[in-house]
């Protein structure tokens, strides 16, 4: 007895849908949501600085790590400290030496490693373009933050590199 064409096509195609309405379903959900920021923006005080680009506050278990800037490595799992990491290390302890930092956020809340994503001021000098332009963290343009911030992320790693400062010197 030979079955139909148009009914075995057709169920094939209903369980196509249900696998992919079931797939759908079970799918983990990217790391970012719309849940509420964890921290309001505003003053913090920094308890301890982990790396160039990253630091913990005395109010929150989170880390904070800084938007569009990206510091050599320093304290990765098995990866080599990186030339000029602990030179920018030693920059985001001087400049969060007092111990209050001012937060503002952009874009995503979170990183794919679970890190609040902020810029952190102090007075009116932003730690994240500080580092950029002395030369110790590349800018990193393609994160989804505001195209003002990264024009001015721009300029400041085209001031560093024209200066030959800091990963854009000819040492190490």
């Amino acid at each position: 007895m030979r079955f139909p064409r148009r009914p075995v096509q057709a169920a094939l195609l209903v369980a196509l849908v249900l696998l992919l309405a079931a797939m759908h379903q079970w799918r983990p959900e990217p790391f970012e949501s719309s849940a509420p920021r964890p921290l309001k923006a505003g003053l913090h005080h920094v308890r301890r600085v982990i790396d160039g680009d990253t630091f913990l506050l005395a109010d929150a278990p989170e880390r904070i790590r800084l938007i569009g800037a990206d510091t050599p490595e320093t304290v990765k799992p098995n990866h080599a400290v990186e030339p000029w990491g602990p030179e920018a290390t030693q920059f985001t302890k001087d400049f969060l030496a007092a111990g209050a930092v001012r937060l503002e956020f952009d874009g995503p809340s979170r990183d794919k490693y679970g890190r609040i994503l902020a810029y952190a001021w102090v007075g009116d000098r932003m730690l994240n373009e500080e580092l950029i332009r002395a030369g110790l963290a590349t800018a990193k343009l393609w994160y989804p933050y505001s195209s003002a911030m990264k024009d001015r992320f721009r300029r400041a790693e085209v001031e560093a590199r024209a200066a030959r400062r800091g990963i854009w010197s000819a040492e190490r």
